[in-house]
């Protein structure tokens, strides 16, 4: 079995962004600041929001919490897009009502959705992001394969279908409630899963030298687990995400890449377009 470890490649860019910040910082007077806002208060979410704010402690980006009642986002929202001092602006999900996640996403400021969600986003949303760069950092061609995607949500699935899409890849997208599953991943080469569903993905769904990347996350006897089941990972002829340590840390960088980006169109304005 070869492990695709996200948080190995997370290490290296994490490198290169401190750099690039400490230049934004010091030659340009740039300093990236990165709201989050959360209507959740729960251990998991807690867990998640703590993650980004370690990581941007690392490479010198500021990181504000704003957790808040649902009702209070769209003002908060509102003074956070004009407030030049902050560069990104994210909320964390799921919301407390979720079905005005589309509303309250659309609200952020292009320039600082830094999560890529809203309508008019010009960034990759950051987990669709990191698994491009987790595949392409273990030398994993995509080119002629067949290519499933299980879940077509807004996070993972929907997003990662268009960027694979517009690389001129054929993608195939499913979801838990597809009848044929088994039948139809039995023949993926790249299999990408995320639907939330604990142990979905079986070991009759996964050929020999597969690769499966799980990118589904579910809260399970408060601990976070994935879609894969535990059977899968006992076959030697796969490549695939650890169960800890492989979609997760490199979305955490493509985010805060997703911030230096932003922070680097400010420092353009003034001049610097060599960072």
């Amino acid at each position: 079995m070869k492990l695709l470890d996200g948080l190995e490649l997370a290490g290296y860019i994490k490198e290169r962004q401190l750099k690039q910040v400490r230049a934004l910082r010091q030659s340009w007077r740039v300093i990236p600041r990165l709201a989050i806002i959360q209507t959740i208060d729960d251990p998991v979410i807690d867990m998640y929001v703590r993650l980004k704010r370690s990581y941007g402690d690392d490479i010198l980006v500021d990181v504000d919490v704003h957790k808040i009642d649902q009702t209070q986002v769209a003002a908060k929202i509102a003074e956070l897009n004009a407030d030049e001092a902050v560069i990104g602006i994210i909320v964390q999900l799921p919301l407390a009502d979720p079905t005005a996640t589309d509303d309250i996403v659309n609200l952020i400021a292009s320039a600082k959705d830094v999560d890529g969600l809203g309508e008019q986003a010009t960034m990759t949303p950051a987990t669709a992001m990191a698994i491009d760069w987790l595949l392409a950092g273990y030398n994993e061609t995509l080119e002629g394969k067949a290519i499933a995607i299980v879940g077509n949500g807004r996070l993972v699935g929907a997003p990662l279908a268009a960027l694979w899409t517009g690389y001129g890849l054929p993608v195939s997208v499913y979801d838990d409630t597809t009848s044929d599953l088994t039948a139809v991943l039995s023949e993926a080469d790249i299999i990408v899963t995320a639907t939330g569903v604990p142990g979905l993905i079986t070991r009759a769904m996964v050929k020999p030298g597969a690769v499966v990347v799980d990118a589904g996350t579910a809260s399970e006897n408060n601990q976070i687990v994935g879609d894969v089941s535990a059977e899968v990972r006992e076959l030697d002829d796969i490549t695939i995400t650890p169960a800890k340590g492989g979609v997760g840390p490199l979305t955490v960088a493509a985010l805060f890449d997703n911030v230096i980006r932003a922070a680097r169109v400010i420092a353009d304005m003034k001049g610097q377009q060599d960072l």
